[in-house]
């Protein structure tokens, strides 16, 4: 009954599954190198006052932060379009999507509350004792 048993759930776990992603130490080190890069520049450009203006150095910080995301994921979490079917890039796309509609949706909402709020005089904002 065993050998059976072996010849219909042999243990040989080969569905037609991907291997998946080489891992190597070079893949980690390269990664590694990487991160260090995208944190040391964005570092030397709010410590030096690179950009006069915030709102740049903001959003080159944010052009630094999403490559470093996209670093991660491939070099550390081994994320690509050929891992579990597609499925991962698929859930990111979603998340990410998610992400952006809660965040957009929270900025509008502030700016419009901010804008629309009815004048106050200073004699209204005194606390009254």
């Amino acid at each position: 009954m065993s050998s059976s048993h072996d010849n219909h759930h042999g243990h040989d776990h080969d569905h037609g599954h991907d291997a998946g992603p080489h891992i190597s130490l070079r893949g980690y080190v390269i990664g590694f190198v990487l991160s260090v890069i995208l944190t040391a520049i964005p570092f030397w450009l709010v410590m030096g006052k690179v950009f006069s203006s915030s709102v740049v150095t903001s959003v080159v910080l944010l052009a630094f932060a999403v490559v470093q995301i996209v670093v991660h994921m491939v070099y550390f979490l081994h994320m690509d379009s050929k891992s579990e079917s597609g499925w991962n890039m698929l859930a990111l796309m979603f998340t990410a999507l998610l992400v952006i509609i809660v965040l957009s949706g929270s900025l509008w909402v502030m700016y419009h509350l901010n804008t629309n709020m009815m004048p106050m005089t200073e004699h209204e904002m005194r606390v009254k004792p």
